[in-house]
């Protein structure tokens, strides 16, 4: 027997809202963890301590608990970004701040990264995409092209075409990620420094 909704459609609401919410946190926890591949709903029930119908209940498959966490985690992602370039004084600011933003992201939510290599790439290491192209999806290069159109229509960054050099410093900044994923030693400080050097002198208008 399927089990009732409350008959109190505010504490039903409350509560369903935070069972979805543990449930999504067991699948970020268990795909950064034990990868992709071996998160079974099974496995979540397991974690968050209830049934595998409980799971099917506010989830109706692996594919759509697995794809609210992605969410959940890309739209963390992309407010962390957001909230730091909003705070930048000029285009030229904001682009350091967007550079420097996902990195620092990167770095102290590692898990998170997981999540996102696991189920957008092929390869551990963070560089294949499964779906050439799906960065499109997630606005990325988008963001990062109209951050560099803004500098340029301020007249600080030279001209050049916005996405194509969305898509190298994004592609750059991969290389980096990808490369701590693999190498945890990698001071990501420092490296965040020279992608900003490698940006600026990538884009900058020069006398």
């Amino acid at each position: 027997m399927s089990p009732r909704r409350s008959a109190d459609p505010e504490a039903a609401t409350f509560t369903e809202r935070a069972r979805r919410q543990q449930l999504i946190d067991c699948t970020i926890e268990l795909i950064s963890t034990r990868g992709y591949p071996s998160t079974s709903l099974s496995a979540i029930a397991e974690r968050a301590g209830v049934s595998k119908a409980a799971v099917l209940y506010h989830f109706s498959s692996k594919d759509n608990l697995t794809q609210a966490a992605l969410t959940q985690v890309l739209d963390q992602f992309g407010g962390y970004v957001r909230e730091r370039v909003a705070q930048a004084a000029d285009p030229l600011a904001a682009l350091l701040a967007y550079v420097h933003a996902m990195i620092a992201y990167q770095r102290d939510h590692r898990r998170q990264v997981r999540v996102i290599t696991e189920m957008l790439l092929d390869d551990h290491g963070g560089t294949r995409l499964k779906t050439p192209g799906s960065h499109d999806t997630y606005g990325r290069w988008q963001t990062l092209a109209a951050l560099l159109a803004d500098g340029q229509e301020a007249g600080v960054l030279r001209e050049f075409d916005t996405r194509t050099m969305s898509l190298a410093i994004g592609g750059a900044i991969d290389g980096v990620i990808g490369h701590w994923l693999a190498h945890p030693d990698l001071d990501l400080d420092a490296a965040a420094a020279e992608l900003e050097t490698f940006t600026l002198n990538a884009v900058v208008r020069r006398a």
